[in-house]
């Protein structure tokens, strides 16, 4: 794989401009992730719209370009949606980087994520793409009345549920 294919002018303005990267004031959950492979650590927030949808995403924290990337687009791609359907979004995202899902057809929900569909050739830095998604289906996951069990982590540091 050529890596400049995902370094891209695209990719870069995630890493250097983020959108999404602040910390959320009075946020409904949040949950803590952190991939020890090489280090990257974020806290992901969401607020809840009255209904029901993500009103809100935003992340803090620290990593590699690839991690950091990796949630600005989750983040903006995650507005609007139903918790439901962003955890739909999260398990097909894990699915396309570990090289499971190439479908172009079943990967358009992707968006702009679909960018990171390369990184299934750097099993290296599968863990770094996948740390907000993870992090954030562990997190809906784990919100009471989610429609599944906790996730292991539970509901966030702050111990917020629905």
């Amino acid at each position: 794989m050529d890596v400049t294919s995902l370094y891209n002018a695209e990719f870069m303005d995630h890493v250097a401009h983020p959108d999404y990267k602040y910390q959320m004031e009075d946020p409904t959950c949040t949950h803590e992730g952190v991939n020890p492979s090489c280090g990257d650590e974020l806290e992901f927030s969401v607020r809840l719209a009255d209904d029901g949808t993500i009103g809100e995403a935003a992340f803090t924290g620290h990593g590699c370009a690839i991690s950091q990337a990796s949630a600005d687009i989750m983040s903006d791609l995650m507005v609007g949606r139903t918790p439901e359907e962003a955890i739909h979004l999260c398990d097909l995202f894990e699915r396309m980087v570990r090289g499971e899902v190439a479908d172009e057809a079943e990967l358009e929900p992707l968006e702009d994520a679909g960018m990171l569909r390369d990184i299934s050739h750097m099993p290296a830095r599968v863990k770094c793409a996948e740390l907000a998604w993870r992090t954030l289906r562990e997190m809906l996951e784990g919100r009471e009345g989610a429609g599944a069990a906790p996730a292991a982590g539970g509901a966030g540091k702050d111990g917020k549920g629905a």
